[in-house]
Protein backbone atom coordinates (compact mmCIF):
# COMPACT_ATOMS: atom_id res chain seq x y z
CA UNK A 1 0.00 0.00 0.00
CA UNK A 2 1.32 3.44 -0.97
CA UNK A 3 1.81 5.69 2.04
CA UNK A 4 -0.75 8.49 1.93
CA UNK A 5 1.81 11.16 2.84
CA UNK A 6 4.06 10.23 -0.11
CA UNK A 7 1.54 10.03 -2.94
CA UNK A 8 -1.84 11.82 -3.05
CA UNK A 9 -4.17 10.70 -5.84
CA UNK A 10 -1.16 9.70 -7.91
CA UNK A 11 0.74 12.94 -7.24
CA UNK A 12 4.16 12.27 -5.73
CA UNK A 13 5.14 14.45 -2.80
CA UNK A 14 8.70 15.80 -2.83
CA UNK A 15 11.22 14.32 -0.41
CA UNK A 16 11.49 17.72 1.24
CA UNK A 17 7.76 17.95 1.91
CA UNK A 18 7.54 14.32 3.01
CA UNK A 19 10.39 14.83 5.47
CA UNK A 20 8.58 17.90 6.75
CA UNK A 21 5.51 15.72 7.36
CA UNK A 22 7.63 13.19 9.26
CA UNK A 23 9.09 15.99 11.33
CA UNK A 24 5.61 17.29 12.16
CA UNK A 25 4.47 13.90 13.42
CA UNK A 26 7.65 13.43 15.49
CA UNK A 27 7.12 16.86 17.01
CA UNK A 28 3.60 15.95 18.14
CA UNK A 29 4.80 12.62 19.53
CA UNK A 30 7.43 14.47 21.52
CA UNK A 31 4.79 16.84 22.94
CA UNK A 32 1.86 14.48 23.43
CA UNK A 33 3.16 10.92 23.17
CA UNK A 34 2.23 8.06 20.84
CA UNK A 35 -0.73 6.00 22.06
CA UNK A 36 -0.90 3.67 19.05
CA UNK A 37 -0.64 0.65 21.32
CA UNK A 38 -3.27 1.84 23.80
CA UNK A 39 -6.41 -0.30 23.75
CA UNK A 40 -9.05 2.43 23.93
CA UNK A 41 -12.52 1.11 24.73
CA UNK A 42 -15.75 2.79 23.71
CA UNK A 43 -18.75 3.80 25.79
CA UNK A 44 -22.07 4.54 24.07
CA UNK A 45 -24.33 7.02 25.87
CA UNK A 46 -27.42 9.07 25.08
CA UNK A 47 -26.85 12.68 24.04
CA UNK A 48 -29.14 14.58 26.42
CA UNK A 49 -29.40 17.73 24.27
CA UNK A 50 -29.72 16.69 20.63
CA UNK A 51 -30.52 13.05 21.37
CA UNK A 52 -34.26 13.73 21.82
CA UNK A 53 -34.27 15.96 18.72
CA UNK A 54 -31.91 14.15 16.33
CA UNK A 55 -31.58 10.67 17.84
CA UNK A 56 -27.87 11.17 18.50
CA UNK A 57 -25.88 8.85 20.73
CA UNK A 58 -22.41 9.82 21.94
CA UNK A 59 -19.40 7.56 21.46
CA UNK A 60 -16.90 8.15 24.24
CA UNK A 61 -13.36 6.82 23.93
CA UNK A 62 -11.42 5.91 27.08
CA UNK A 63 -8.85 3.52 28.51
CA UNK A 64 -10.39 3.74 31.98
CA UNK A 65 -12.95 0.96 31.50
CA UNK A 66 -12.08 -2.76 31.16
CA UNK A 67 -14.37 -3.38 28.19
CA UNK A 68 -16.58 -1.43 25.82
CA UNK A 69 -19.94 -0.35 27.25
CA UNK A 70 -23.10 -0.07 25.21
CA UNK A 71 -23.57 -1.62 21.80
CA UNK A 72 -23.48 0.05 18.41
CA UNK A 73 -26.09 -0.99 15.84
CA UNK A 74 -23.94 -2.45 13.05
CA UNK A 75 -26.89 -2.75 10.67
CA UNK A 76 -28.57 0.61 11.26
CA UNK A 77 -25.76 2.71 12.74
CA UNK A 78 -23.91 5.60 11.09
CA UNK A 79 -20.93 7.30 12.73
CA UNK A 80 -20.78 11.08 12.41
CA UNK A 81 -17.08 11.89 12.84
CA UNK A 82 -16.27 15.49 13.60
CA UNK A 83 -14.20 17.95 15.57
CA UNK A 84 -15.11 21.09 17.38
CA UNK A 85 -13.19 23.80 15.55
CA UNK A 86 -15.52 26.73 15.67
CA UNK A 87 -19.18 25.74 15.34
CA UNK A 88 -19.24 24.86 11.64
CA UNK A 89 -18.26 21.19 11.75
CA UNK A 90 -20.67 20.55 14.62
CA UNK A 91 -23.49 22.21 12.70
CA UNK A 92 -22.83 20.15 9.56
CA UNK A 93 -22.64 17.03 11.71
CA UNK A 94 -26.05 17.83 13.16
CA UNK A 95 -27.45 18.03 9.63
CA UNK A 96 -26.04 14.56 8.89
CA UNK A 97 -27.47 13.20 12.14
CA UNK A 98 -30.85 14.77 11.37
CA UNK A 99 -31.16 13.02 8.03
CA UNK A 100 -29.71 9.77 9.36
CA UNK A 101 -32.50 9.67 11.92
CA UNK A 102 -35.14 10.69 9.37
CA UNK A 103 -34.04 7.84 7.09
CA UNK A 104 -34.23 5.30 9.91
CA UNK A 105 -30.62 5.12 11.09
CA UNK A 106 -28.97 5.73 14.45
CA UNK A 107 -26.34 8.53 14.34
CA UNK A 108 -23.31 7.91 16.60
CA UNK A 109 -21.45 11.11 17.44
CA UNK A 110 -17.64 10.88 17.51
CA UNK A 111 -15.99 14.21 18.32
CA UNK A 112 -12.26 13.59 17.94
CA UNK A 113 -11.60 16.78 19.88
CA UNK A 114 -13.37 15.50 23.01
CA UNK A 115 -11.24 12.50 24.02
CA UNK A 116 -8.96 14.33 26.41
CA UNK A 117 -6.66 11.44 27.33
CA UNK A 118 -5.81 10.60 23.71
CA UNK A 119 -2.98 11.89 21.55
CA UNK A 120 -5.62 12.48 18.88
CA UNK A 121 -7.46 15.11 20.89
CA UNK A 122 -4.27 16.75 22.10
CA UNK A 123 -3.05 17.18 18.51
CA UNK A 124 -6.41 18.52 17.31
CA UNK A 125 -6.73 20.77 20.36
CA UNK A 126 -3.33 22.34 19.71
CA UNK A 127 -4.28 23.12 16.11
CA UNK A 128 -7.71 24.35 17.14
CA UNK A 129 -6.11 26.77 19.59
CA UNK A 130 -3.88 28.12 16.83
CA UNK A 131 -6.82 28.54 14.47
CA UNK A 132 -8.89 30.35 17.09
CA UNK A 133 -5.97 32.64 17.86
CA UNK A 134 -5.55 33.38 14.16
CA UNK A 135 -9.26 34.17 13.84
CA UNK A 136 -9.05 36.69 16.65
CA UNK A 137 -5.81 38.24 15.37
CA UNK A 138 -7.34 38.58 11.90
CA UNK A 139 -9.13 41.69 13.18
CA UNK A 140 -5.72 43.35 12.72
CA UNK A 141 -5.70 44.31 9.01
CA UNK A 142 -1.93 43.86 8.65
CA UNK A 143 -1.96 40.36 10.17
CA UNK A 144 -5.03 39.52 8.14
CA UNK A 145 -3.50 40.61 4.83
CA UNK A 146 0.00 39.21 5.32
CA UNK A 147 -0.67 36.04 7.31
CA UNK A 148 -4.26 34.92 7.85
CA UNK A 149 -5.85 35.29 4.41
CA UNK A 150 -2.83 33.85 2.52
CA UNK A 151 -2.74 30.86 4.88
CA UNK A 152 -6.49 30.18 4.58
CA UNK A 153 -6.50 30.67 0.83
CA UNK A 154 -3.20 29.32 -0.50
CA UNK A 155 -1.40 27.67 2.44
CA UNK A 156 -4.17 25.15 3.10
CA UNK A 157 -4.52 24.63 -0.66
CA UNK A 158 -1.19 22.83 -1.14
CA UNK A 159 -0.80 19.06 -1.47
CA UNK A 160 2.19 19.37 0.85
CA UNK A 161 -0.21 20.52 3.59
CA UNK A 162 -2.33 17.42 3.05
CA UNK A 163 0.79 15.27 3.23
CA UNK A 164 1.53 16.68 6.67
CA UNK A 165 -2.07 16.22 7.79
CA UNK A 166 -2.10 12.62 6.64
CA UNK A 167 1.03 11.88 8.64
CA UNK A 168 -0.37 13.58 11.75
CA UNK A 169 -3.68 11.74 11.30
CA UNK A 170 -1.86 8.46 11.92
CA UNK A 171 -1.78 9.63 15.55
CA UNK A 172 -5.57 9.99 15.51
CA UNK A 173 -6.40 6.47 14.32
CA UNK A 174 -6.33 4.76 17.77
CA UNK A 175 -9.69 6.32 18.75
CA UNK A 176 -11.38 4.02 16.20
CA UNK A 177 -9.63 0.87 17.54
CA UNK A 178 -12.71 -0.78 19.09
CA UNK A 179 -15.30 0.77 16.79
CA UNK A 180 -16.93 -1.87 14.53
CA UNK A 181 -15.24 -1.44 11.15
CA UNK A 182 -18.41 -2.14 9.14
CA UNK A 183 -20.32 0.91 10.39
CA UNK A 184 -20.25 3.73 7.79
CA UNK A 185 -18.45 6.93 8.81
CA UNK A 186 -19.56 10.38 7.69
CA UNK A 187 -16.78 12.84 8.54
CA UNK A 188 -17.39 16.58 8.50
CA UNK A 189 -13.69 17.42 8.60
CA UNK A 190 -10.78 15.74 6.86
CA UNK A 191 -9.10 14.61 10.10
CA UNK A 192 -11.89 12.26 11.25
CA UNK A 193 -12.00 10.90 7.69
CA UNK A 194 -8.23 10.44 7.47
CA UNK A 195 -8.10 8.84 10.91
CA UNK A 196 -10.95 6.48 10.00
CA UNK A 197 -9.19 5.37 6.81
CA UNK A 198 -5.89 4.85 8.70
CA UNK A 199 -7.81 2.81 11.30
CA UNK A 200 -9.30 0.49 8.69
CA UNK A 201 -12.91 1.73 8.71
CA UNK A 202 -14.37 0.27 5.51
CA UNK A 203 -16.94 2.86 4.42
CA UNK A 204 -15.90 6.49 4.84
CA UNK A 205 -17.54 9.61 3.37
CA UNK A 206 -15.60 12.86 3.68
CA UNK A 207 -18.15 15.70 3.61
CA UNK A 208 -16.11 18.73 2.50
CA UNK A 209 -17.42 21.90 4.17
CA UNK A 210 -15.90 24.62 1.94
CA UNK A 211 -16.34 25.32 -1.76
CA UNK A 212 -12.88 26.83 -2.26
CA UNK A 213 -10.88 23.74 -3.35
CA UNK A 214 -8.06 23.06 -0.87
CA UNK A 215 -5.90 19.99 -0.29
CA UNK A 216 -6.63 20.50 3.42
CA UNK A 217 -9.96 18.74 2.79
CA UNK A 218 -8.61 15.64 1.01
CA UNK A 219 -8.79 12.19 2.58
CA UNK A 220 -7.77 9.64 0.00
CA UNK A 221 -9.49 6.33 0.62
CA UNK A 222 -12.83 7.99 1.36
CA UNK A 223 -15.53 9.28 -0.97
CA UNK A 224 -15.50 13.08 -1.02
CA UNK A 225 -18.73 15.10 -1.24
CA UNK A 226 -19.14 18.78 -2.08
CA UNK A 227 -22.00 21.23 -1.67
CA UNK A 228 -21.51 23.38 -4.79
CA UNK A 229 -20.98 22.53 -8.43
CA UNK A 230 -18.66 25.50 -8.86
CA UNK A 231 -16.14 23.64 -6.68
CA UNK A 232 -16.41 20.32 -8.50
CA UNK A 233 -13.84 20.92 -11.20
CA UNK A 234 -11.38 22.57 -8.81
CA UNK A 235 -11.37 19.47 -6.63
CA UNK A 236 -11.50 17.05 -9.55
CA UNK A 237 -8.26 18.35 -11.09
CA UNK A 238 -6.73 19.40 -7.74
CA UNK A 239 -6.50 22.87 -9.20
CA UNK A 240 -3.52 24.91 -8.02
CA UNK A 241 -2.66 22.41 -5.31
CA UNK A 242 0.88 21.91 -6.62
CA UNK A 243 1.57 25.51 -7.62
CA UNK A 244 1.62 25.82 -11.43
CA UNK A 245 2.08 22.10 -12.11
CA UNK A 246 -0.78 20.15 -13.62
CA UNK A 247 -1.90 17.56 -11.06
CA UNK A 248 -3.19 14.09 -11.75
CA UNK A 249 -6.95 14.30 -11.17
CA UNK A 250 -9.09 12.65 -8.54
CA UNK A 251 -10.84 9.50 -9.79
CA UNK A 252 -14.43 10.15 -10.81
CA UNK A 253 -15.87 7.89 -8.11
CA UNK A 254 -13.90 9.70 -5.38
CA UNK A 255 -15.85 12.96 -5.73
CA UNK A 256 -19.63 13.46 -5.61
CA UNK A 257 -21.77 16.62 -5.75
CA UNK A 258 -24.60 16.37 -3.23
CA UNK A 259 -25.91 19.88 -2.55
CA UNK A 260 -26.02 21.78 0.74
CA UNK A 261 -25.73 19.91 4.04
CA UNK A 262 -28.99 20.98 5.74
CA UNK A 263 -31.10 19.40 8.50
CA UNK A 264 -34.31 17.60 7.57
CA UNK A 265 -36.25 19.80 9.99
CA UNK A 266 -35.23 22.91 8.06
CA UNK A 267 -35.56 21.52 4.53
CA UNK A 268 -39.00 20.02 5.12
CA UNK A 269 -40.35 23.38 6.34
CA UNK A 270 -38.86 25.67 3.67
CA UNK A 271 -42.17 26.55 2.00
CA UNK A 272 -44.09 27.28 5.21
CA UNK A 273 -41.22 29.23 6.80
CA UNK A 274 -40.73 31.38 3.70
CA UNK A 275 -44.48 32.00 3.46
CA UNK A 276 -44.46 33.17 7.09
CA UNK A 277 -41.59 35.58 6.35
CA UNK A 278 -43.40 37.08 3.40
CA UNK A 279 -46.61 37.39 5.44
CA UNK A 280 -44.84 39.20 8.29
CA UNK A 281 -43.36 41.65 5.79
CA UNK A 282 -46.75 42.22 4.14
CA UNK A 283 -48.43 42.77 7.52
CA UNK A 284 -45.75 45.30 8.62
CA UNK A 285 -44.69 43.11 11.54
CA UNK A 286 -41.16 43.66 12.92
CA UNK A 287 -38.48 42.08 10.77
CA UNK A 288 -36.62 39.42 12.71
CA UNK A 289 -32.84 39.52 12.45
CA UNK A 290 -30.86 36.54 13.82
CA UNK A 291 -27.27 37.47 14.75
CA UNK A 292 -25.12 34.43 15.39
CA UNK A 293 -21.58 34.61 16.69
CA UNK A 294 -19.43 31.60 15.80
CA UNK A 295 -17.08 29.51 17.90
CA UNK A 296 -14.18 31.94 17.56
CA UNK A 297 -16.29 34.90 18.74
CA UNK A 298 -14.61 37.15 16.22
CA UNK A 299 -17.49 39.33 14.97
CA UNK A 300 -18.61 41.15 18.11
CA UNK A 301 -17.55 44.62 16.92
CA UNK A 302 -19.53 44.30 13.69
CA UNK A 303 -22.60 43.08 15.52
CA UNK A 304 -22.38 46.04 17.88
CA UNK A 305 -22.69 48.44 14.93
CA UNK A 306 -25.61 46.44 13.52
CA UNK A 307 -27.44 46.58 16.84
CA UNK A 308 -26.86 50.34 17.16
CA UNK A 309 -28.32 50.86 13.70
CA UNK A 310 -31.37 48.71 14.39
CA UNK A 311 -32.30 50.11 17.81
CA UNK A 312 -34.40 52.99 16.32
CA UNK A 313 -36.31 50.38 14.29
CA UNK A 314 -36.75 48.22 17.40
CA UNK A 315 -38.18 51.26 19.24
CA UNK A 316 -40.74 51.68 16.43
CA UNK A 317 -41.49 47.93 16.43
CA UNK A 318 -40.19 47.62 12.90
CA UNK A 319 -37.38 45.19 13.78
CA UNK A 320 -36.52 42.67 16.47
CA UNK A 321 -33.31 40.83 17.24
CA UNK A 322 -32.27 37.33 18.18
CA UNK A 323 -28.64 37.43 19.34
CA UNK A 324 -27.04 34.02 19.85
CA UNK A 325 -23.59 34.43 21.43
CA UNK A 326 -23.11 30.66 21.61
CA UNK A 327 -20.93 29.73 24.58
CA UNK A 328 -19.44 33.25 24.86
CA UNK A 329 -21.40 34.86 27.71
CA UNK A 330 -18.78 37.61 27.86
CA UNK A 331 -19.76 38.76 24.36
CA UNK A 332 -23.36 39.39 25.48
CA UNK A 333 -22.19 41.25 28.58
CA UNK A 334 -19.82 43.38 26.51
CA UNK A 335 -22.60 44.28 24.06
CA UNK A 336 -24.86 45.38 26.92
CA UNK A 337 -22.05 47.47 28.35
CA UNK A 338 -21.19 49.12 25.02
CA UNK A 339 -24.82 49.71 24.02
CA UNK A 340 -26.78 50.70 27.15
CA UNK A 341 -29.95 51.23 25.07
CA UNK A 342 -30.17 47.44 24.68
CA UNK A 343 -31.17 47.07 28.32
CA UNK A 344 -34.58 48.63 27.71
CA UNK A 345 -35.49 45.99 25.14
CA UNK A 346 -33.59 42.89 26.26
CA UNK A 347 -35.02 39.52 27.21
CA UNK A 348 -32.31 37.09 28.29
CA UNK A 349 -32.37 33.36 27.63
CA UNK A 350 -29.25 32.44 29.53
CA UNK A 351 -28.16 28.81 29.84
CA UNK A 352 -31.74 27.54 30.08
CA UNK A 353 -32.30 25.02 27.32
CA UNK A 354 -36.00 24.43 27.97
CA UNK A 355 -36.61 28.18 27.90
CA UNK A 356 -34.82 28.43 24.53
CA UNK A 357 -36.75 25.50 23.06
CA UNK A 358 -40.05 26.95 24.32
CA UNK A 359 -39.26 30.39 22.90
CA UNK A 360 -38.35 28.91 19.50
CA UNK A 361 -41.68 27.07 19.40
CA UNK A 362 -43.59 30.19 20.47
CA UNK A 363 -41.87 32.27 17.78
CA UNK A 364 -43.25 29.96 15.08
CA UNK A 365 -46.83 30.71 16.13
CA UNK A 366 -48.15 33.59 13.98
CA UNK A 367 -50.59 34.55 16.75
CA UNK A 368 -47.77 35.27 19.21
CA UNK A 369 -46.38 38.81 19.33
CA UNK A 370 -42.61 38.99 19.80
CA UNK A 371 -40.61 42.19 20.12
CA UNK A 372 -37.36 43.63 21.42
CA UNK A 373 -33.94 42.01 21.69
CA UNK A 374 -33.61 38.39 22.73
CA UNK A 375 -30.18 37.23 23.88
CA UNK A 376 -29.19 33.55 23.96
CA UNK A 377 -26.22 31.96 25.71
CA UNK A 378 -25.54 28.31 26.50
CA UNK A 379 -22.49 26.80 28.15
CA UNK A 380 -23.12 23.39 26.59
CA UNK A 381 -21.67 23.23 23.07
CA UNK A 382 -24.61 21.29 21.62
CA UNK A 383 -27.07 23.83 23.01
CA UNK A 384 -24.91 26.75 21.86
CA UNK A 385 -24.79 25.48 18.27
CA UNK A 386 -28.31 24.11 17.91
CA UNK A 387 -29.93 27.30 19.27
CA UNK A 388 -29.25 28.92 15.91
CA UNK A 389 -30.95 26.02 14.13
CA UNK A 390 -34.00 26.34 16.38
CA UNK A 391 -34.25 30.12 15.88
CA UNK A 392 -33.62 29.99 12.14
CA UNK A 393 -37.09 28.83 11.22
CA UNK A 394 -38.85 31.83 12.81
CA UNK A 395 -36.21 34.38 11.80
CA UNK A 396 -36.47 36.53 8.69
CA UNK A 397 -32.80 37.37 8.07
CA UNK A 398 -29.71 35.51 9.28
CA UNK A 399 -26.73 37.82 9.82
CA UNK A 400 -23.51 35.80 9.66
CA UNK A 401 -20.06 35.55 8.20
CA UNK A 402 -20.06 33.49 4.97
CA UNK A 403 -18.97 30.20 6.54
CA UNK A 404 -21.04 26.99 6.88
CA UNK A 405 -24.18 29.06 7.51
CA UNK A 406 -23.89 30.45 3.98
CA UNK A 407 -25.59 27.29 2.74
CA UNK A 408 -28.72 27.39 4.93
CA UNK A 409 -32.21 28.04 3.45
CA UNK A 410 -32.92 31.40 5.04
CA UNK A 411 -32.36 34.94 3.69
CA UNK A 412 -28.84 35.92 4.71
CA UNK A 413 -26.87 39.11 5.21
CA UNK A 414 -23.17 38.32 5.02
CA UNK A 415 -20.76 40.33 7.14
CA UNK A 416 -16.99 40.32 6.72
CA UNK A 417 -15.39 36.90 6.39
CA UNK A 418 -12.82 35.36 8.74
CA UNK A 419 -10.40 33.79 6.25
CA UNK A 420 -10.38 34.37 2.48
CA UNK A 421 -11.68 30.88 1.67
CA UNK A 422 -15.02 31.89 3.19
CA UNK A 423 -15.70 34.50 0.52
CA UNK A 424 -16.84 31.76 -1.88
CA UNK A 425 -19.75 30.95 0.41
CA UNK A 426 -21.15 34.43 -0.13
CA UNK A 427 -20.47 34.31 -3.87
CA UNK A 428 -22.34 31.02 -4.20
CA UNK A 429 -25.25 32.23 -2.06
CA UNK A 430 -25.61 35.44 -4.09
CA UNK A 431 -25.56 33.37 -7.29
CA UNK A 432 -28.49 31.19 -6.19
CA UNK A 433 -30.34 34.17 -4.72
CA UNK A 434 -30.59 33.26 -1.03
CA UNK A 435 -28.00 35.67 0.38
CA UNK A 436 -26.29 39.02 -0.11
CA UNK A 437 -22.82 39.81 -1.29
CA UNK A 438 -20.18 39.82 1.45
CA UNK A 439 -20.32 43.19 3.21
CA UNK A 440 -16.69 43.84 4.07
CA UNK A 441 -17.23 47.05 6.00
CA UNK A 442 -19.86 48.64 8.23
CA UNK A 443 -21.35 51.09 5.66
CA UNK A 444 -22.15 48.29 3.22
CA UNK A 445 -23.57 46.18 6.05
CA UNK A 446 -25.87 49.04 7.05
CA UNK A 447 -26.88 49.51 3.43
CA UNK A 448 -27.98 45.87 3.24
CA UNK A 449 -29.94 46.16 6.50
CA UNK A 450 -31.86 49.06 4.99
CA UNK A 451 -32.51 47.13 1.77
CA UNK A 452 -34.08 44.30 3.75
CA UNK A 453 -36.20 46.73 5.76
CA UNK A 454 -37.29 49.01 2.95
CA UNK A 455 -37.46 46.95 -0.28
CA UNK A 456 -38.63 43.55 -1.59
CA UNK A 457 -35.22 41.96 -1.06
CA UNK A 458 -36.57 39.58 1.60
CA UNK A 459 -39.43 38.44 -0.65
CA UNK A 460 -37.03 37.88 -3.56
CA UNK A 461 -34.74 35.71 -1.45
CA UNK A 462 -37.66 33.68 -0.11
CA UNK A 463 -38.82 33.03 -3.67
CA UNK A 464 -35.32 31.86 -4.58
CA UNK A 465 -35.12 29.58 -1.53
CA UNK A 466 -38.34 27.79 -2.49
CA UNK A 467 -37.06 27.40 -6.05
CA UNK A 468 -33.71 26.08 -4.79
CA UNK A 469 -35.47 23.56 -2.59
CA UNK A 470 -37.49 22.27 -5.51
CA UNK A 471 -34.25 21.80 -7.46
CA UNK A 472 -32.75 19.72 -4.64
CA UNK A 473 -30.03 22.22 -3.77
CA UNK A 474 -30.61 21.76 -0.02
CA UNK A 475 -30.69 17.92 -0.15
CA UNK A 476 -26.96 17.43 0.52
CA UNK A 477 -27.20 15.83 3.97
CA UNK A 478 -29.82 13.40 2.74
CA UNK A 479 -27.67 12.40 -0.22
CA UNK A 480 -24.54 12.01 1.94
CA UNK A 481 -26.35 9.62 4.29
CA UNK A 482 -27.71 7.66 1.31
CA UNK A 483 -24.20 7.50 -0.16
CA UNK A 484 -22.71 6.20 3.09
CA UNK A 485 -25.33 3.45 3.25
CA UNK A 486 -24.82 2.59 -0.42
CA UNK A 487 -21.07 2.15 0.12
CA UNK A 488 -21.82 -0.53 2.69
CA UNK A 489 -24.56 -2.22 0.67
CA UNK A 490 -22.33 -2.25 -2.42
Amino acid sequence: MIEKSKVIFGNKISDKDYNSALKSKKSYIKKYGDDSNTDYKIRVTDNKVIGPILGVKNVEVTSSIPSSEGSMDINKGIIVGNIRMGFGHYRISMAMASYARHLGYTPYWMDLNSYSETTCTKVIGAQNDLYSLGSRLSKNPIFNKLVWEPMNYEGFRALSYNSKDQKNAELMAPVYKNVPKDIPVIATHAWPAQAAVHAGMKYVVNAIPDNWPMALHLSEGSVHTIQCKNAYMGYRILNGMNKKKVCKPMPQDALVYTGHYIDYELVSNVESDCAARIARKKNAEPMRFLLTIGGAGAQKEIFAEIIKHLIPYIKKNQALLYVNVGDYRNVWDQLLSEIPEMNSFKTEHMDNWQDTVSFAEKALDPKQHISGIHGFYHKDIFEAVYTTNLLMRSADVLVTKPSELAFYPIPKLFIKRVGKHEMWGAIHSAEIGDGTLECRDIPHTIQMLDLFLETRLLDEMCESIVLNKNMGIYDGAKKVVELAVKLKEG
